[in-house]
């Protein structure tokens, strides 16, 4: 694997921890963009590991799904996770009204694990 790949997983981990101990301190809203953050790390290491890389949150997500969910390279749950995440941390991060819920943040937490470790594996098996 790739040091950079690897780089980027070690990021998605940390900002992984950093959303949880965010919400352990109330911290909702931005507990949910680091999650979405790790979400997006890990999108960052697929794409990096087939020789892509982008300057954009769009063009990050655009790219996951069509190489690796179009083509079912990975469960497309994990795109939809993106877009999904993306649009709660868009909440925390500038919504002036309600927050992140708890249930919400639990959600983006649960992705993040389930990402990780599909990443992991499809990387793992496809490591050249």
């Amino acid at each position: 694997m790739k040091p950079e790949v690897q780089a980027l997983l070690q990021k998605a981990r940390a900002s992984q921890r950093a959303a949880i101990l965010l919400a352990g301190q109330d911290y909702l809203d931005f507990a949910a963009s680091r999650a979405y953050y790790a979400l997006f790390y890990i999108a960052e290491a697929l794409l990096l590991s087939q020789g892509l890389a982008f300057s954009s949150h769009a063009a990050v997500i655009a790219a996951f799904g069509k190489e690796f969910a179009k083509p079912r390279r990975l469960d497309p749950c994990f795109h939809r996770y993106l877009i999904d995440a993306q649009d709660v941390r868009n909440v925390g991060d500038y919504g002036v009204g309600p927050g992140v819920s708890r249930a919400q943040l639990a959600e983006l937490l649960a992705w993040t694990d389930e990402f990780l470790a599909a990443a992991e594996a499809f990387l793992a098996d496809n490591d050249t």
